[in-house]
């Protein structure tokens, strides 16, 4: 989840020029136990940020994206009422549907669970093709979630769909008429990702080649 906020403040450098420290959180270690992480997130998880301009600390990353949105005069956020709606419509569809194929479901009882659970696994795959089937058909004719322009909501969509679709047992090859599966998924994942800030964001998380430890100013990229 943490790609989320990298890709908005990775954005928003390239949009205003704002710069950002990024330290990072070894989950893997349990980093995100200690106090000095609980005190930005109590419910500790990533990711979280910490406004010194506000003093305002923001965890969850539909949360983040909406406070740096409006912080930055509207960025990446229609300012219209009904675009708005929309908008923040599909960043909670995403907030209610990440936990059926994320840790506590579909990836945990496929990858991570001691004993293979056949009706885990089938209920949740289920779900979750459920869900690609409903983010392929909001994307026809669209590049993007709400139409266009690129909005939060695409960021915090694209880290996780992206993952899904690479899973043969979900996508399989092809459809019954030969036709590859998720087109406008596929299409929408490739248009995002060769986004510089998303290039650039997934090196702050320390993915991939020129991958950073930390992250406080756009120079970082260049040593």
């Amino acid at each position: 989840n943490g790609i989320k906020a990298c890709i908005m403040l990775e954005e928003l450098n390239e949009l205003t020029g704002m710069e950002y420290d990024a330290w990072s959180i070894r989950i893997d270690k349990g980093d995100q136990f200690k106090s000095g992480f609980v005190n930005f997130n109590p419910n500790s998880k990533i990711p979280a940020i910490y406004d010194q301009s506000n003093q305002a600390r923001v965890f969850e990353s539909g949360a983040i994206l909406l406070y740096l949105a409006e912080k930055y005069d509207n960025a990446f956020l229609p300012t219209d009422p009904v675009g708005k709606a929309e908008c923040m419509s599909w960043v909670f569809f995403q907030v209610g549907a990440g936990p059926y194929y994320g840790g506590g479901g579909l990836s945990h009882f496929k990858g991570r669970a001691p004993i293979a659970w056949e009706y885990a696994i089938d209920r949740y795959t289920i779900e979750t093709k459920r869900i690609l089937d409903v983010i392929e058909k909001n994307l026809e004719e669209k590049m993007y979630f709400c139409g266009n322009e690129i909005t939060i909501a695409d960021f915090m969509h694209w880290k996780w769909t992206k993952g899904l679709i690479e899973q043969e047992y979900l996508t399989g090859t092809d459809d019954e008429e030969g036709k590859p599966a998720y087109p406008n998924i596929k299409a929408w994942v490739d248009r995002v990702g060769d986004r510089p800030a998303v290039i650039r964001a997934q090196r702050v998380l320390g993915w991939g080649e020129g991958a950073l430890t930390e992250r406080h100013s756009k120079d970082d990229f260049d040593q």
